[in-house]
């Protein structure tokens, strides 16, 4: 059985040849923030939680949890 570790950080030995892993910036959205989904459209921001937001796309409202990659604060 294989396990994944997508949500957890690793450590980085100084003595390593490779470079660290840059972490990309999470972006902070705030109730009523019109916002872009690549595959969904225009929507509003109707609800945040430390690790996913709520939008409402205008037909459905969809919680999309972090890290929001195809979203974008207008």
């Amino acid at each position: 059985m294989t396990s994944t570790r997508s949500g957890s950080q690793r450590r980085h030995l100084a003595s390593s040849p490779f470079k660290p892993r840059v972490e990309p910036d999470v972006e902070n959205f705030e109730v009523d923030d019109r916002v872009s989904h690549q595959a969904l459209g225009l929507g509003r921001v109707v609800g945040t939680e430390s690790s996913a937001v709520t939008v409402n796309f205008g037909t459905r409202t969809m919680r999309i949890p972090s890290p929001f990659h195809k979203l974008e604060k207008l």
